[in-house]
């Protein structure tokens, strides 16, 4: 199977493995160093996370539009230097203000993935972008297997800085790949093409005009905000749940291990289940069943109080993102013309940063209540997006989901 993969495809996910460990790294530990370091709040430490999200919201769409207009690699580029940098400060922070322009900065730049995904739809033909765009998300895995297992055992040891320094040193590796083995996918007549493309544009009013892809950006926005409940609270619930009593270097390695246990299903469920799957089914089936899992791993963490039975919230969890978010990516990419793939990644991005920013916003006040609080709100939002996906399900087998070409 590998031979018959475009080389670029493999460079390309080889990039987002390492930039993803890099990033990784510090899941289990930001919100404990800021905890640890800087005495802050769990309502202060989601409001951390958000400002991460506000920032990627803000510049989500306009990294892929002009990554369109003048290239993919020139934007990825100067957004991977943007994330070493963040990372950098983030180690070398010595107040909450600086915490936080680093995480902002880190948001604003944080643009390299959608980039990434808009370079693999343009060597990628339509009927294959579902299984391609699953491709990231097993490189994700891997990210995710390495990268919070390390930054947990490095926090243990060394410190809660450590791993800010060796998540900016992949980022850089990251950078450096890009530069030396990717080629422009974009011609200078395509770029020319998409400066001067106006139909179907990605304004407000036209992305209204389309409902198709209104449709996706609600599932993505009702599916991702369940979501920035669980991501903004983990390592925290992590603390005070499943390992309350350890030591916190014990709790450090255990977050991080179960972290690591997402990353092994994101990767089984992109590399094995979703090829099949899409071979059987379509697009918008498998956003509602990969709903369904993820709800599952949402009542998992909602009653459990062992370490050991977190691993199947963790599998439950992942296995269902990765099932449902490549098909609803896809999906987003099939309701505009070929000219604005990066555009509508860069808006659909955007829809999830904007549900993550409210969720994250909130979860510190929702887990300051009960340390569960949050997984059994995911838990009925995630049952709420199933009422959006049966639509979007309907649409699809009715051929609704194309591109809605509007006069301006």
């Amino acid at each position: 199977m590998i031979k018959n993969v475009d080389q670029r495809l493999l460079t390309i996910l080889l990039i987002v493995f390492v930039q993803i460990a890099g990033g990784a790294l510090i899941l289990p530990i930001l919100p404990l160093y800021a905890q640890r370091q800087f005495r802050m709040a769990p309502e202060v430490i989601t409001l951390l996370v958000s400002s991460f999200f506000a920032a990627q919201f803000l510049a989500g769409p306009t990294l892929g539009r002009l990554s369109d207009k003048y290239g993919r690699l020139p934007v990825l580029i100067v957004s991977q230097v943007g994330t070493v940098v963040s990372f950098i400060m983030m180690a070398l922070a010595q107040d909450v203000p600086m915490l936080f322009a680093a995480r902002i900065l880190d948001g604003i730049t944080g643009g390299n993935i959608i980039v990434a995904q808009a370079y693999i739809t343009d060597i990628t033909p339509r009927e294959k972008r579902a299984q391609s765009l699953g491709y990231v998300f097993a490189a994700f895995g891997l990210g995710f297997i390495f990268g919070p297992a390390l930054g947990g055992v490095l926090s243990a040891a060394f410190g809660t800085r450590l791993p800010f320094f060796v998540a900016a040193a992949a980022t850089a590796v990251a950078v450096l790949l890009t530069w030396l083995t990717l080629d422009e996918t974009l011609s200078p007549e395509q770029r020319e093409a998409n400066r001067r493309f106006r139909q179907a544009s990605l304004s407000p009013r036209q992305v209204m005009l389309n409902r198709a892809l209104v449709l996706v950006l609600v599932v993505a926005f009702a599916g991702q905000f369940a979501f920035g409940l669980l991501q903004s609270t983990f390592a925290l619930y992590g603390e005070a749940v499943l390992f309350q009593g350890y030591s916190e270097e014990s709790a450090d390695v255990g977050i991080g291990l179960l972290l690591a246990a997402v990353g092994v299903a994101q990767f089984f469920t992109q590399v094995v289940l979703l090829p099949q799957a899409l071979r059987r089914t379509g697009e918008a089936t498998l956003v509602i069943v990969g709903t369904l899992l993820r709800s599952l791993g949402f009542f998992i963490f909602a009653v459990i109080t062992s370490p050991w039975l977190g691993v199947f919230g963790s599998l439950a969890f992942a296995g269902g993102m990765g099932l449902m978010m490549p098909p609803l990516q896809a999906l987003a990419t099939h309701t505009v013309a070929d000219e604005l793939r990066g555009g509508v990644l860069g808006l659909y991005q955007s829809a999830v940063g904007l549900s993550i920013i409210f969720s994250t916003a909130v979860a510190g006040s929702i887990f300051a209540v009960d340390p569960v609080a949050p997984y059994w709100l995911g838990l009925v939002l995630s049952f709420v997006a199933l009422l959006p996906t049966g639509l979007l399900w309907r649409w699809a087998a009715q051929g609704r989901l194309q591109p809605e070409r509007v006069a301006v």
